[in-house]
């Protein structure tokens, strides 16, 4: 029973993930940056198989663009 509710909010993180790099994509778009919006849109898709990784990506694109 554990283990289900556990999978069960594993599940629920891993979409939410998706679903903020996936925001991320739009307002990289809305804001005039459609390579920064295509990359977030495939760390959203290689995200729903690796968990972190549209984080992960959103925060290096954020870190370039401060220290560019």
């Amino acid at each position: 029973m554990a283990t289900s509710n556990a999978r069960g909010r594993s599940s629920w993180v891993k979409n939410a993930s998706v679903a903020a790099t996936l925001v991320d994509a739009l307002v990289e778009f809305t804001k005039g940056r459609p390579k920064s919006g295509a990359l977030l849109l495939g760390a959203a898709a290689v995200s729903s198989r690796v968990p972190g990784f549209g984080t992960a990506v959103s925060v290096l694109i954020r870190a370039y663009r401060r220290l560019r």
